[in-house]
């Protein structure tokens, strides 16, 4: 094996390591952003290259760790993916949503009233003098 090999063995490895990355950073984002089909995709594509990186000689330890990073990130996302499409995640974010709006809309009322009570307040104090 060449210096040229290994120099290919490591940077690989190393330079699929944005994948991962990536979806561990995804998993503070809504999971409405998530793609399903992207996910499943990038599952079977990390499975598959962990089976492949043992197959190879010499084996390539940082390819798999690599992939199961991946692996185990993207099955975080797709259980996210699942749980807010599949079993009622997106309706009870969109009760939140509506309940905080709800409040929002509240509190402003609230604060306008007790501005306009003010204003009301004011303008009999001069009319008064």
């Amino acid at each position: 094996m060449t210096s040229a090999d290994y120099i290919l063995d490591f940077w690989g490895p190393v330079s699929n390591f944005g994948i991962p990355v990536a979806a561990i950073a995804d998993m503070q984002k809504d999971p409405e952003m998530i793609s399903g089909r992207m996910t499943a995709a990038l599952t079977l594509y990390s499975a598959t290259f962990m089976r492949y990186s043992m197959a190879v000689t010499p084996k390539n330890y940082l390819l798999l760790a690599c992939h199961t990073i991946n692996l185990t990130s993207q099955s975080t996302q797709g259980i996210r993916f699942l749980k807010y499409w599949n079993y009622g995640g997106r309706e009870e974010a969109l009760k939140l949503k509506a309940q905080q709006g709800a409040q929002t809309v509240e509190k402003e009322g609230k604060n306008m009233l007790q501005q306009g009570e003010e204003k009301l307040k004011e303008v009999k104090d001069k009319i008064v003098r």
